[in-house]
């Protein structure tokens, strides 16, 4: 079914909206346009799929609002050759915003169906660089360790051992941190083996669900 709501206007919108509230990287936004959002959205409410909200993609999950899509994925501060692990798939955007400015990716969901569409959804854009898993996130992936860069779009009350464990040296890990009560997204470097964290912003992401971390 094609749609005849005006997706370009509506993410050209969001682009300058970004870039109005400082995200200023060419390459990211570049990506952000070249990425229609819409594709990953449920047909309800595709026509809200450029509006700054998160929205519900099924099994109490959601699509991240694109600001904080767009500042995580800043934070990262990709150049184009890391190694990325992303901790919770869902609908594959911001999978496919990763695929679009690092060199490889790993991405595990949890839920078996959210990640069978995201593979169908992503199959669509013939990304080369994705690899797509389902299992426990917090456990990581170690067969492709070290990460020079790891995204978790669940909130947890403390980094997972296994994820710490995976980040290479100098490499950065982007986590919202808290509890229901409330989260605070935080960057992270490892430098000298210890994590130094730097807070990007307030938010609210559902719960990370695995053996190494919880939200309470």
């Amino acid at each position: 079914m094609t749609s005849n709501f005006p997706f370009t206007a509506a993410h050209q919108e969001m682009l300058r909206q970004l870039n109005e509230r400082g995200i200023r990287c060419g390459q990211l936004l570049s990506a952000m346009a070249r990425v229609p959002r819409e594709r990953f959205v449920p047909l309800h409410v595709e026509h809200l799929a450029y509006e700054d909200r998160a929205l519900p993609i099924g099994f109490s999950q959601t699509i991240s609002q694109p600001y904080i899509v767009a500042l995580m994925t800043d934070a990262l501060e990709l150049t184009g050759a890391e190694n990325v692990l992303e901790i919770g798939t869902g609908s594959g955007y911001q999978t496919a915003i990763l695929a679009e400015l690092a060199a490889s990716i790993v991405s595990i969901e949890r839920n078996e169906q959210l990640s069978r569409r995201a593979r169908r959804t992503l199959s669509e854009f013939k990304y080369r660089n994705i690899t797509l898993i389902t299992g426990d996130g917090t456990a990581g992936w170690p067969e492709r360790a070290p990460y020079d860069r790891i995204l978790v779009a669940a909130a947890a009350n403390h980094i997972p051992s296994a994820l710490e464990e995976q980040l290479a040296e100098g490499g950065i890990l982007v986590i919202p941190l808290g509890d229901n009560q409330g989260q605070l997204l935080q960057a992270f470097r490892k430098q000298d083996g210890q994590m130094r964290a730097m807070p990007l912003s307030h938010c609210r992401f559902v719960p990370l669900v695995g053996a190494q971390a919880a939200v309470e």
